[in-house]
This record gives C-alpha cells, structure tokens and sequence, in this order.
C-alpha cells in the first residue's frame, strides 16, 4: 500500500480568529495531499490529465473526524492512500498527525472521469487504467 507523507506548517491564514485551523482548510489540505499521492505513484496530475486524456478525479463524497486542534504555527503531518479501487471509482483516507497522536481523519471517494463521448460538454466516468492502480499496489 503506498502512503505518502506531508508536512503541513499550519499558516496564519488557515486558522480563524481563535488561532485554530477552520475546518474548511482541512479539505483544502487533503484534496492536494491526493495530488500529492498521485504524483508519488508517479502520476503527477497534469502528466496524468495528458497521458491519460482524461478530465480529472472530481471528489463524489467527503466527510471528515475532528480529535485535537491544530494552532497557528504548528506542523502537523498529513499521511494519504488509497483504500480500494473499483472500477472508476476509488477512496482516500487522510490521517493528519501531531506528534504521534491522530488529530483529524478525511475520507474521500473519487472518480475516474473523461470527456462523456455523445456530449463534449459532460463528463463521464472511465475505468481507472490498470497501470495506475498497479502503481498503488506495488
């Protein structure tokens, strides 16, 4: 299972005005930590967009699990994989860490999306190449 590692130094603009990170940001965090996997898998996502002619892997379901704060000027680090392929489909979860304690947890589902072929103005799912998934799995 590939996971990979972020350090994330929590900024003044991430934080509302108690200091804490308002929770929005967290999605902001994951979604490029997703990025980030991908291009460790060594499918960096405008690379991916052009080899594969696809659109994109717009998120369908997200929700997240809020343990500790994280303040202003702290790090925390953000570990991403993903949990199962299916066909188009395929799920993310996000641990972010302070220290060794778990601090937040996001969980994402994604989908394999190209141009829809009846509709060039729609999208539509495509099945995830076996590459890809190959790449996750080694």
């Amino acid at each position: 299972m590939l996971i990979n590692r972020h350090t994330q130094t929590i900024e003044w603009g991430d934080c509302d005005p108690a200091g804490i990170v308002f929770y929005p940001r967290y999605f902001a965090y994951f979604d490029a930590c997703t990025g980030k996997l991908f291009a460790k898998a060594g499918f960096p996502k405008f690379d991916m967009l052009k080899q594969f002619d696809m659109v994109g892997i717009p998120m369908v379901d997200t929700r997240s699990k809020f343990y500790i704060p994280s303040h202003f000027g702290e790090e925390v680090v953000i570990e991403s994989t993903v949990t199962e392929f299916r066909r188009s489909s395929f799920d993310v979860h996000h641990s972010i860490l302070k220290g060794d304690a778990l601090a937040v947890e996001g969980f994402e589902t994604r989908v394999w999306v190209g141009r829809d072929p009846d509709d060039a103005d729609k999208i539509k799912s495509q099945a995830i190449p076996r590459e890809v998934i190959e790449a996750f799995n080694r």
